[in-house]
């Protein structure tokens, strides 16, 4: 029971990173709204693929909250019903929420997609928190993780909606982003203590507290890339998608922050590679850790000094959230009781 709970954790963590990367994809492609309505999109469970399937049809059938366009404006079915030679206003509420009413089918699918992963992402972990209660009397810990996580992508599914609502509202991004985050190293918390070879942690103090430093000062990172993201949303919006050369001419202060930020977390980083070098505990973390920060600097030559080349975008964010990963892990690593006080 135990190695089928850690596979199914494993599955939920590779989900949400499936799910980071979707929506990353989302923002670069300009999907968010691909998908107007939710949970549904158009108000159908799987959404149209042609434009003419939103248009409005005299005797045609119609299931209480589909959405036509019609006039540029979403509207509503408010009842199943089957609609006559002419259009009758009575049958249709206007949405309300926003007035976006473009269909596009490629924004429309890359949306449902990653809306897709989330769902899936939402059933595994619900599957971890059903397997936990098997864990509770070794320890409960385990169970009351496992359902905060659950409680948690309830809650970045309610935040999903109120992004859609808003039009994209970039700090609510933002926030769906942070909270993706949290549910990674919950689920990297619950892989680590359900893995079956116990180790010993370190018991040099300076090295866990670099660590954690280390740590915090990646999520500071995220968070000075996402207003910078939101900078270049922004330039996208007043210079257009094919003014890459202007999106950072001229580039706000923060992205300079941002990218001298980089070589702190790169030097601690290093810092801990060596001195864990010279440790006992046997971890290839810090290993990946300086790969991904390497990987991750070298997008961000690519977006700004190659005009932001395709995938480069939301290869930068799915990057940082693996280092974030890759941090966490080691974090647990180095803190964990010595193998005598191990659970």
């Amino acid at each position: 029971m135990k190695t089928a709970f850690r596979f199914w954790v494993g599955v939920s963590l590779v989900l949400v990173y499936g799910v980071i990367a979707a929506g990353a994809i989302v923002r670069m492609t300009g999907s968010g709204m691909g998908c107007p309505d939710w949970p549904k999109c158009f108000g159908y469970l799987i959404p149209p693929t042609e434009r003419a399937q939103l248009d409005w049809y005299p005797n045609h059938s119609y299931n209480k909250g589909e959405v036509i366009i019609i006039d540029e404006e979403l509207r509503i079915a408010l009842a199943d019903f089957t609609s006559n030679n002419s259009f009758t206003e009575q049958n249709w509420g206007a949405y309300t929420k926003h007035d976006y009413a473009l269909f596009n089918p490629l924004h429309t699918w890359i949306e449902f997609i990653n809306r897709l992963l989330g769902a899936l992402g939402g059933l595994a972990t619900l599957v971890v928190g059903i397997m936990s209660f098997w864990q509770w009397k070794k320890t409960k810990l385990i169970p009351v993780i496992s359902w905060v996580i659950i409680f948690g992508m309830g809650f970045q599914a309610w935040l999903g909606k109120t992004v859609v609502d808003s039009n994209l509202q970039p700090f609510k991004i933002t926030i769906h982003m942070i909270m993706a985050l949290v549910i990674v190293a919950l689920l990297l918390y619950l892989y680590f203590i359900s893995r079956k070879e116990k180790s010993s942690g370190t018991k040099e103090g300076l090295l866990k507290i670099i660590a954690l430093i280390a740590l915090l000062l990646t999520l500071v990172q995220i968070g000075m890339g996402t207003q910078v993201r939101q900078f270049v949303d922004t330039q996208i919006d007043l210079l257009g998608e094919n003014a890459k050369d202007t999106w950072l001419d001229p580039a706000p202060l923060l992205f300079y922050v941002h990218r001298s930020f980089s070589l702190l977390v790169t030097g601690l980083n290093l810092f801990l590679f060596v001195r864990l070098r010279k440790t006992s505990l046997v971890t290839q973390m810090p290993q990946w850790i300086l790969g991904l920060i390497g990987a991750e600097i070298f997008t961000g030559i690519l977006m700004y000094y190659f005009d932001f080349p395709f995938s480069s975008q939301p290869l930068h964010l799915l990057l940082a959230s693996l280092l974030f990963g890759a941090q966490s892990y080691l974090v647990l690593q180095l803190y964990q009781p010595t193998q005598k006080n191990a659970l």
